[in-house]
């Protein structure tokens, strides 16, 4: 009778080892490492890497052949013969609960209605934005030649907004033309072209660990290799990002240089000069976010000023500050790779967002957005010293004091989950966002990222305190 139960017991784990190699296929097949035509791996070859049997690997792929997935060719072994799927990018990386899945995370911020606290979500509330400004501006708008209003903008964009962005960028001493800067519709936009142009299917990219959870979902949708370094309150690990660059030869680095998300941390100059040296020893491009920088009254370091955009790529936009219904970003780089990507955005996009760049621009020239800026920091620096004390008192402690912005990384008291918290909370009608968002080692499960401009609300708190009572009960 032992016999006929081992038997069965080994053959429910060869089942199970065989459903694992055939999903290992089909992933790869679905995220593109593997296309129509491709051989696959000798069952010799994959049955050492998975470290499973031969014996296991021929009843996989006998099945995928069964399927019409792959087929036999005698003698030459076996082919990708099935189309691939669509692209799915939940099918690209590890399968993650949805409560940490940047996918899910996005789309509960998004849409959730107005009822419903986001004190997890990355933007202003829409009170703090400058809405007479706005209308001004629309109305400026409507009064300008018809064929801004009808037609596609030129490959770079509007040159007055380009002109006028180089000047704001030298007073951050990043010095830049107006030919070396590309309008985007975003920030994200920004950041997706980059990649589209420096990347290939495969290619290694270093992240922060934590960092902007839409990178994570960016670069699965680039098919790449994404490896995370810590960070720490000055910046990434100079130790852990050269041991990052020399084992896994990474192209890009993807970085808020100042006013990291999530942590609030400001890089130093110390540490930036110390990436930037190993980013040229290693033919590494940083790409720095900076889509935050109008919230710092003093500008903190920027890899593009010590850099001179020789390495570096820079991107900015106007999202958090003007308006997220306005869609302009934009890019700087050098001058060859900024006509390069005015090129790929025409091929992908064609033609610019012309009246969102004229928006823009009324509402740069006109004085009233650095008065709306000026008013944006006071708030934001009162709602932070607000919201910090409000979480101390609760037991949950922020990681750093920001010097500016909107973000604050706590920890939570001992053995309070994230996720599971996130999740009562969303029950309650409360967006939060939890730690492993941000983490691609997921080393953050004791970690929540609050928006303090979003966290003023009691009913926040009352949930807070009602949830870590319970636990301690």
């Amino acid at each position: 009778m032992s016999g006929i139960l081992d038997r069965m017991n080994r053959e429910a784990g060869d089942e199970t080892l065989t459903q694992q190699v055939m999903g290992a296929i089909r992933q790869r097949i679905a995220s593109r490492q593997l296309s129509t035509g491709a051989r696959l791996p000798s069952i010799r070859a994959l049955a050492h890497g998975m470290g499973v049997s031969k014996s296991t690997v021929v009843e996989a792929y006998d099945r995928l052949a069964a399927e019409g997935v792959i087929q036999a060719r005698r003698g030459s072994g076996f082919y990708v013969s099935s189309p691939p799927a669509p692209l799915s990018l939940v099918d690209i990386g590890p399968r993650l609960d949805r409560e940490i899945d940047p996918l899910w995370v996005a789309h509960q911020a998004l849409t959730a209605g107005k009822e419903m606290l986001k004190p997890g979500c990355g933007w202003l509330p829409s009170a703090w934005m400058p809405h007479d400004s706005m209308r001004r501006a629309l109305r400026a708008c409507a009064r300008v030649d018809t064929s801004k209003l009808v037609d596609y903008a030129s490959p770079l964009g509007l040159g007055v907004l380009r002109q006028l962005l180089a000047r704001r960028l030298g007073e951050s001493e990043i010095k830049v033309s107006p030919e070396q800067i590309l309008l985007t519709d975003s920030g994200t936009h920004a950041m997706d072209l980059v990649c589209r142009f420096l990347l290939e299917p495969g290619d290694a990219v270093l992240v922060d660990d934590p960092c902007y959870f839409n990178f994570h979902a960016l670069l699965r949708a680039h098919q790449a290799r994404v490896v995370s370094v810590p960070y720490t309150p000055s910046g990434p690990d100079p130790v852990a990002f050269e041991l990052a660059l020399v084992e896994h030869r990474p192209r890009l680095y993807l970085t808020n240089s100042a006013i990291h998300n999530p942590t609030g941390a400001t890089l130093s100059p110390l540490v930036a000069h110390r990436v930037l040296r190993l980013a040229e020893q290693h033919g590494l491009v940083i790409v720095e976010d900076d889509i935050f920088a109008d919230f710092e009254a003093d500008p903190a370091a920027r890899f593009a000023a010590f850099d001179g955009l020789g390495q570096v790529v820079h991107v900015g936009s106007f999202s958090k500050t003007l308006s997220a219904a306005v869609r302009c970003g934009y890019i700087a780089a050098r001058p060859e790779w900024t006509s390069a990507l005015a090129d790929l955005r025409i091929a992908t996009a064609f033609g610019g967002a012309n009246l969102s760049s004229e928006l823009v621009y009324f509402m740069l020239k006109d004085g009233s957005y650095r008065r709306h800026i000026d008013g944006l920091r006071l708030r934001l620096a009162q709602a932070m010293d607000t919201c910090a004390s409000r979480l101390e008192a609760l037991g949950i402690r922020p990681w750093i004091k920001p010097r500016a912005g909107m973000f604050l990384w706590c920890e939570l008291p001992q053995g309070i989950d994230a996720t599971e918290l996130a999740r009562q909370a969303l029950a309650q009608g409360i967006v939060l966002a939890p730690g492993n968002v941000f983490s691609l080692s997921q080393s953050a499960g004791s970690f929540l990222r609050f928006n303090a401009a979003q966290s003023q609300d009691t009913r926040l708190f009352r949930f807070l305190e009602s949830s870590l009572q319970r636990r301690e009960a």
